[in-house]
């Protein structure tokens, strides 16, 4: 057994009714705070006014930025983080799903430090420090793990690329998961979220950094997506398979904080940095066929195990068969779950697939996949992808 370490600095609220003690968890920071989101549209609009109405209770002073737009962009946060200074915030509430959260934790950043939060990047010299204001993350949807993770992800749309922040000063202090929150969320977003719960979980499995905790963890998530997400896209209103999805995400969360992701988020974060209007659950469903088949044979193991949450009738083939079934499996899956798509059906520009190929290589997620790609490869895999080849 390899030796690891698991590190969650994280305060979970998870429950029905959570969202009750927010007020309670902010005073802690302080008595200002920049509340971010998505924009008030009339679905959501009752949902933010509750949570102002409950800070506003205990005479915290809540300034509301709702220009948070799907896959977040540097603009977004530097006009968030300006709304920040002028409220001269003590603190950033992220309320929604993996957007307006990972835009929180990107304004906390900006907010508090020199330059914009892009000059933050993981790979850059520069990193977030302790002076970046807490942040407390609510999440609306099953699908991100961004309650629970070190990870805001933003698009610069000049240079059509999506990266990251990756630094353990942007850890929500304090997270809230309420799966009441969730029974808005409409049948499309539901998959792609969940959907997304699934890679996350699997692919801490595949990542050359999972451990033992984290294997059962995404074990776990695994299951619970199994299980409940079909159930959820039958019946919206479930509040039970609700709380078992955001149950998933919130285990996949914890393992991709520690662990990682692997091939299909760098592929998939590239697709929606080029082509913003993506999600990113649509991106990792049109990759995902062409890369279990890649990455199949050498992980015989974890996608033996996968194969059998699908098909428990596998459990008395051999794990070389179990694994080979698996790939048709997750299809099969996909197309329950009313995900199965290419890129060419994400309308994606035929010519440009050696462009994507090229910013696919730009994260590294790639590196930590059980078979690293070429780029060779990586061009192969992607025309795979654009015409669904299996």
């Amino acid at each position: 057994m390899n030796s690891f370490r698991y590190y969650q600095p994280t305060e979970i609220l998870f429950g029905c009714g959570q969202i009750d003690n927010i007020a309670a968890l902010s005073q802690r920071f302080g008595k200002r705070c920049l509340l971010v989101t998505t924009p008030t549209v009339p679905e959501l609009e009752p949902m933010f006014k509750r949570v102002k109405e409950i800070l506003g209770k205990v005479g915290l002073d809540v300034a509301h930025f709702d220009g948070i737009q799907p896959n977040p962009t540097t603009d977004n946060i530097s006009e968030g983080a300006g709304v920040a200074l002028s409220h001269q915030a003590e603190m950033v509430i992220g309320l929604g799903g993996g957007s307006a959260m990972d835009g929180a934790k990107a304004i906390a950043v900006e907010t508090s430090h020199d330059g914009t939060a892009w000059d933050y990047l993981f790979y850059r010299k520069a990193q977030p420090t302790d002076k970046t204001l807490p942040v407390i993350a609510v999440s609306t949807t099953s699908g991100t793990g961004s309650q629970v993770t070190q990870v805001a992800v933003m698009t610069n749309t000049r240079d059509r690329d999506k990266s990251a922040i990756y630094s353990s000063s942007v850890f929500p202090r304090a997270s809230i998961v309420d799966p009441e929150l969730m029974l808005t969320v409409p049948k499309h977003i539901t998959a792609s979220t969940g959907f997304d719960v699934f890679c996350h979980a699997f692919e801490s499995m595949l990542h050359s950094q999972a451990s033992p905790y984290t294997d059962v963890l995404a074990l776990s998530a695994i299951q619970l997506v199994v299980n409940y997400l079909p159930a959820v896209l039958e019946n919206l209103s479930d509040l039970e398979a609700r709380t078992k999805l955001a149950l998933a995400d919130t285990y996949a969360g914890l393992c991709i904080a520690n662990a990682g992701v692997t091939l299909p988020h760098g592929v998939g974060m590239a697709v929606s940095g080029m082509y913003p209007y993506v999600a990113h659950g649509e991106s990792l469903a049109a990759v995902y066929p062409a890369f279990t088949r890649f990455s199949r044979s050498s992980a015989v193991r974890q996608f033996a195990a996968v194969g059998r949450i699908l098909d428990p009738g596998l459990r008395t083939f051999s794990e070389k068969q179990a694994a080979e079934r698996s790939c048709s499996l997750i299809d099969d899956f996909l197309d329950k779950i009313g995900l199965a798509t290419t890129l060419k059906d994400l309308r994606m520009p035929e010519e440009e697939i050696p462009d994507l190929a090229v910013q696919s290589m730009k994260l590294p997620d790639y590196k930590a996949n059980p078979r690293v790609t070429s780029a060779d490869e990586m061009l192969e895999l992607i025309r795979d992808a654009y015409a669904g080849k299996k």
